[in-house]
């Protein structure tokens, strides 16, 4: 258990006392100012630290954050189990600017714990940024005030928070240090993408040395907070999505949802940034296990997280049913598509013809990253095999919800194979880690040099390495030697998929590349095995029509009500 759960119970408490209107209280709510919070006599900074943990309450976590699923399920790596899901609307269209799914709505959301929408994180951080100041708040690390490390913090925080409303939407409004109230005119435009990165690129450089460092004087207890290594992750981060085709190519001329005009230096720039977090040479790939990296405290490959605390809430949610008391309400399906992803072994691709797949062994001798993913037939599970053919234990076909592809979630749950019910492990989520900074610097340096460089391929190779993945004879696992811009960006492109799957990457990859129309307007497949007296056949088929409308559908929708009440915010193009 982390100590500073106790701080967040605070923040919550504080929050309260400050929102909540009771019919007997100690202090009368018109009494409760910001001077409570930030108070010049709290040497100790307890109700200013409060605050600020209340800041970080507003990350989410990804752990079936949409309507009980991933948003992967609203790609095409995964459907949802279930009918009627946010995600299945939001894979098939079936939205508007009047009805958007409540929960991916980043703009207004809701006002109770832990569903703040981001304007709400970023009014918070501003208040907590403008007010810390008076607050003389005691100690110091590697130098730097902790009252300055905690600005910094809250400013990290704002700046994630303006990323994925701008990854959404396109260009936002920017407020600055303004935290307007009840009378101030708030009729703002949106400001241009361009602006919205370069503020948010600017804010990560102002603040990262003067964050903790890696390694933590004290990890148990400040392994949450922001550090440099996050805030220069986030930065490589914001300017790969920048640098991507969705953003900057030559035919844009809205400023508002990207760059007008390509320039082949923002990919260098990506680059550059992903480099600067590799040259800090405090993190590294988890070497022992790649299940460890989601499931332990303190991995060394993990740079930010979302606390969650332990527990197997994952495997309730998404286990396969059929384990009596073992509850698993197997809510995400992962499609065919992403399995037929996985490479062999030998790191070739299951459709090349020296690569060894078997079609009436289709998951033998796999990528092992396969298994650490997704759950097919015949995988351990709690002392026994999983039997995900028609009939089997896990797909029984009675009526109680099931698998719609033939396969369930692996990914993020503990080592349940050969335990009789479910262990509580680290259910954190991880929101930056040492992998996407290789993926990162692969795509980005790439996309600069008009043939791959070697660092490109070390990168890749590090991760299969990593997988289990075999070397080889030519010693490039699998990936190959003499491979062109484009066929490299292909291999990229599908390692961050298998690398990355579940980690709320794939459904904006896949627009960021402006490949969703090629990938979305197909039928997502799943398979139906039978079972003849333990002969298996696999038989592959459709599950669900899944529609991409380009190119309205790359950005969302800005709330109807927002553009009514508000004439100087334009509506995204087609909504």
């Amino acid at each position: 258990m982390k100590s500073y759960k106790s701080i967040v119970l605070i923040a919550i408490g504080l929050a309260t006392l400050m929102t909540a209107c009771k019919k007997a209280e100690i202090f009368p709510v018109n009494n409760i100012s910001i001077n409570y919070v930030f108070d010049p006599r709290d040497s100790a900074g307890t109700n200013a630290q409060a605050y600020l943990l209340y800041v970080y309450t507003v990350l989410k976590s990804g752990h079936n954050r949409v309507d009980n699923d991933y948003i992967d399920a609203a790609a095409d790596d995964a459907v949802s189990s279930a009918t009627g899901r946010d995600v299945t609307i939001l894979s098939t269209g079936g939205y508007s600017a009047v009805s958007f799914p409540t929960s991916e709505n980043y703009w207004t959301g809701t006002n109770s714990y832990n569903t703040y929408n981001y304007w709400s994180g970023i009014r918070f951080a501003t208040e907590f940024t403008n007010n810390i100041g008076v607050v003389p708040v005691k100690g110091s690390t590697n130098g730097v005030s902790t009252r300055w490390i905690w600005q910094s913090e809250a400013r990290f925080l704002r700046a994630y928070y303006y990323f994925e409303l701008v990854k959404r939407w396109g260009g936002v409004p920017l407020l600055g240090n303004t935290v307007y109230n009840i009378n101030d005119n708030v009729l703002l435009p949106r400001s241009n993408f361009a602006d919205c990165i370069t503020y948010i690129v600017n804010e990560l450089d102002a603040i990262k040395d003067s964050l903790l460092t890696v390694p933590l004087a004290n990890p148990a207890q400040d392994n949450y907070r922001v550090t440099k290594g996050a805030a220069l992750a986030l930065k490589a981060k914001v300017l790969l999505y920048a640098a991507s085709p969705l953003y900057n190519n030559s035919s844009n001329t809205n400023p508002l949802l990207g760059y007008v005009g390509y320039s082949a230096s923002r990919w260098a720039l990506a680059a550059s940034a992903a480099k600067d977090v590799m040259n800090l040479g405090t993190y590294s790939l988890d070497l022992t296990s790649f299940k460890n990296v989601f499931t332990t405290y303190n991995d060394p490959e993990v740079m930010f997280i979302k606390t969650v605390d332990d527990g197997h809430s994952v495997e309730t949610l998404n286990g396969p049913p059929g384990f009596g008391s073992q509850l698993g309400d197997g809510n995400t399906s992962p499609t065919q598509d992403l399995v037929n992803a996985f490479p062999m072994i030998n790191g070739l691709p299951i459709t090349d013809a020296a690569s060894g797949y078997d079609p009436n062994n289709p998951y033998a001798n796999r990528d092992p990253r396969l298994s650490y993913t997704v759950l097919v037939n015949g995988a351990p599970w709690l002392n026994t095999t999983i039997q995900s053919y028609q009939g089997g234990i896990n797909a029984p076909n009675n009526g109680q919800q099931q698998t719609v592809t033939g396969y369930y979630l692996r990914k993020f749950m503990g080592p349940q194979e050969y335990t009789s019910s479910y262990q509580n492990h680290d259910e954190d989520w991880v929101i930056l880690r040492y992998a996407e900074i290789l993926l990162d610097y692969a795509e980005a340096e790439n996309e600069v040099t008009s043939a791959p460089g070697s660092d490109v391929y070390a990168n890749l190779e590090e991760l299969r390495k990593r997988a289990g993945i075999q070397a080889g004879s030519d010693g490039t696992y699998g990936i190959g030697s003499g491979l062109t811009q484009a066929q490299m960006r292909a291999v990229i492109q599908n390692e961050r998929r298998i690398e990355m799957a579940f980690e709320e990457q794939r459904f904006f990859d896949i627009r960021r590349w402006e490949i969703a129309p090629t990938v979305m307007n197909q039928p997502r497949m799943g398979v139906s095995i039978t079972n003849s007296n333990g002969s298996l056949t696999y038989n592959y088929v459709p599950v669900l029509t899944t529609k991409f409308i380009a190119p309205k559908m790359y950005y969302y929708p800005i709330p109807y009500d927002e553009v009514l009440k508000n004439p100087n915010m334009k509506q995204n193009p087609g909504w």
